[in-house]
């Protein structure tokens, strides 16, 4: 029966005991937000610290920057900025004396070109870019392979030789030595 008594009499026996009990004061009491901190030394905490820190030049503004700073645990204030470093910057007074009217736009209209002048401006710029003596050595080179073209045999001549003739490469070493 045990297990009976456990299950109904706790219900019973417990109401019971809080009948009989007298009860308690309400004994409330409230510390102090520092005292009741298990933070540590918020005296500490709560101090300021000066912190000073510094900068090397950069070559566009030479010497050395310092910025020192007051920090405390809820505020921090800029003390001394050296001139140079961000925030800084002095913007001077400009005076405008548009007062944000635009200026008008200059109106240019496409002419038209004739053919020649469209030909040798597509040959004259775009012929000479990375070449080691420019547009004076493309002209002497194209010269040269001119008269090259000039000098050599007639097409016609050549394919009149003897299948698996060598004269042809016989003359091309001719040409080559000189």
């Amino acid at each position: 029966m045990g297990l009976f008594d456990r299950l109904l009499g706790g219900k019973a026996a417990s109401s019971a005991a809080e009948a009989n009990a007298p009860k308690k004061q309400d004994e409330t009491f409230f510390l102090e937000p520092e005292a009741s901190s298990s933070l540590g030394d918020v005296q500490f905490m709560k101090r300021s610290n000066t912190i000073r820190r510094t900068f090397p030049g950069t070559v566009d503004n030479p010497g050395n920057k310092e910025m020192v700073a007051e920090v405390a645990s809820m505020e921090s204030r800029i003390e001394k900025r050296t001139e140079g470093m961000p925030g800084t910057e002095v913007v001077p007074d400009v005076i405008n004396l548009t007062g944000g009217i635009p200026k008008a736009v200059k109106k240019t209209f496409a002419q038209t070109m004739s053919q020649a002048e469209l030909d040798q401006r597509m040959k004259g710029s775009a012929m000479g870019v990375n070449v080691p003596g420019g547009n004076a050595a493309i002209k002497k080179e194209q010269e040269q392979q001119a008269e090259a073209s000039a000098r050599q045999q007639p097409l016609s001549t050549q394919q009149g030789a003897k299948p698996g003739a060598i004269d042809p490469f016989k003359s091309m070493a001719k040409d080559l030595r000189g």
